[in-house]
């Protein structure tokens, strides 16, 4: 049964943690090169495999005991708090232009830059844990996802402009302090059980 709950707490988490990410950036660049919507159509479809991997690591580890799950979920939000805080700013990434910028071109472009740089990435994790918190993979992975499309969108149209405004180190403790709180709701589960 879907969960809007599960989904918006996996939309606002996934939000908040990709968006200060590299990849976001790397769409902003891509988004700046490119045609917006060939760009959005790779980085999309790359998303959503990484979702559809996410959800089912997720899904495995509701067979095992629910208070190890909570606590390995917990220590997991935990660290992701701390990479989080502890990120150092490091540039812009570089990012190769095709050849031609034909719709395949573009996309296969967008698809493999997300695919390579998001495999293992914090948000695949925290999507990987709220699929096993909420043991609801269709809700987690539809808040996923719209959260890495929405980010993706925002950085391939107007990242610059957000940037401007809102510190990426502001946007990353936000973040952090979400998954604080998650980590520390986790930890109270595995304790009480």
């Amino acid at each position: 049964m879907f969960s809007l709950t599960a989904a918006a707490v996996t939309f606002g988490v996934v939000f908040l943690a990709e968006l200060p990410d590299k990849t976001a950036l790397a769409g902003l660049v891509l988004g700046t090169r490119y045609r917006a919507s060939y760009v959005f159509a790779g980085v999309a479809a790359a998303f959503a495999l990484h979702v559809a991997l996410a959800v089912a690591a997720g899904s495995v580890l509701t067979l095992l005991p629910q208070r190890l799950v909570q606590g390995i979920t917990g220590a997991l939000f935990l660290v992701g708090a701390l990479v989080l805080l502890l990120r150092k700013d490091d540039g812009d990434e570089e990012v190769r232009r095709p050849a031609d910028q034909s719709f395949w071109k573009v996309a296969a472009s967008g698809f493999m830059l997300i695919l390579v740089a998001e495999f293992g990435d914090l948000t695949q994790i925290m999507t990987a844990n709220l699929a096993a918190r909420y043991e609801n993979p269709l809700s987690v992975a539809l808040g996923a996802v719209l959260a890495l499309w929405a980010v993706a969108a925002i950085g391939i149209l107007g990242g610059r402009a957000l940037m401007r405004r809102v510190p990426l180190r502001l946007i990353s403790r936000i973040a952090a302090c979400v998954m604080l709180v998650l980590a520390a709701l986790s930890f109270y589960e595995a304790v009480t059980g």
